[in-house]
């Protein structure tokens, strides 16, 4: 595990962009793991920049985001289609082809999970996969439990969950009850995990996940036995740690 505590959200946000271009100019048809939510936006802009300055090419890139809502329309401004395309996609040179969100609206969800597991299984695996952290502990959807799913499943969401969400819609009542997401042993196959947290809010879940017992009922936790986790944090979200300085 290597952590980097900087002193700013837009020095993280450079750092963060600056490793996934490498690993592209790296491994230009690298395959990419993709999160949503406040933390990676910085991120997103960054890139955009970069491919606007002529600096990196998405174009033989594939993405596999974390999750999306069940029975919520993919043009819904709160759909993480529609965040993806609003705040990355619709910016770089990525073939929308390439672009893969599991479907929250499929008529058979067991089958849309199996074909979500089945085309990253036909990719080779995700190479780079960025993560945020739930102030629960959740990596992408998969809350705390006695037992998490290794593959793509349907989760019902945690009330902290929908809470912390509540805020992108109207009221805690119009976010979906649940959500289709990668699970955790698809995340923990990633050759290279890059783990991103801001804020004193996510300070005692970041302490917790990162130095705490591994445990299912804190499913970042499980990242402790990854072998190449990459974690960026600022220095309000390290604070716990003790290494925050």
């Amino acid at each position: 595990m290597n952590i980097h505590i900087f002193d700013s959200g837009e020095q993280l946000d450079e750092a963060a962009a600056e490793t996934i271009c490498g690993f592209i100019r790296a491994k230009p048809g690298a395959v990419l793991g993709l999160a949503t939510g406040e933390t990676p936006l910085g991120i997103y802009r960054k890139l955009a920049e970069k491919f606007r300055e002529g600096l990196i090419s998405f174009r033989q890139v594939t993405t596999f985001n974390l999750d999306e809502y069940v029975n919520l329309p993919e043009d819904h401004p709160e759909s993480y289609h529609a965040y993806m395309r609003r705040h990355l996609f619709d910016h770089i040179d990525l073939p929308p082809s390439r672009a893969h969100l599991p479907c929250g609206n499929a008529a058979d969800l067991a089958a849309e999970c199996q074909r979500y597991d089945a085309l990253i299984e036909e990719a080779g695996g995700i190479d780079l996969q960025m993560l945020g952290i739930g102030h629960n502990g959740h990596i992408g959807f998969n809350e705390p439990g006695r037992e998490l799913a290794a593959g793509t499943h349907v989760v019902r969401l945690a009330p902290e969950t929908r809470r912390a969400n509540a805020r992108f819609f109207g009221s805690i009542d119009e976010v979906p009850e649940r959500a289709v997401t990668m699970g955790v042993g698809t995340i923990l196959k990633a050759r290279l995990i890059l783990l991103i947290a801001k804020g004193a809010d996510k300070a005692d879940i970041v302490r917790r996940a990162l130095t705490g017992p591994i445990t299912t009922e804190c499913p970042a936790s499980l990242l402790q036995t990854h072998p190449r986790l990459v974690v960026l944090l600022d220095r309000a979200a390290a604070k716990a740690l003790g290494t925050a300085g």
